[in-house]
């Protein structure tokens, strides 16, 4: 599918993404691109992503080199316990922090 390519070349070198849930205002994320999917990790020391379980919500995503917007993208998040090499990924993201999350979302882009 074009948009996972876009998504792909896009978020390989984005370290956040805005996110709008349904009644919230956009709030900018941290997120890591894995498996055609974008991971959020939320609260403990990183701040609360506005997402829930089963949320449909719109990604915004910004261009890698011009850094003004790309693209709007819808998503469905799904909270879930990350496998142990994708928790290493997600700290390994976060590059000067010591991150520790009570939710993950996995954000999936439509089929």
């Amino acid at each position: 599918m074009e948009i996972t390519r876009v998504l792909d070349a896009a978020l390989r070198k984005a370290a956040a993404v805005w996110i709008t849930s349904p009644g919230r205002e956009p709030r900018l994320v941290h997120a890591h691109w894995r498996d055609d999917a974008l991971w959020v990790i939320s609260g403990g020391t990183e701040p609360e992503a506005p997402l829930t379980d089963g949320a449909e919500v719109t990604i915004t995503v910004r261009s890698p080199t011009t850094h003004s917007h790309l693209v709007d993208v819808p998503a469905v998040a799904h909270l879930t316990e990350p496998d142990d090499e994708t928790a290493q990924a997600l700290r390994t993201a976060r590059l000067n922090t010591r991150p520790e999350w009570e939710a993950v979302y996995r954000l999936e882009f439509g089929s």
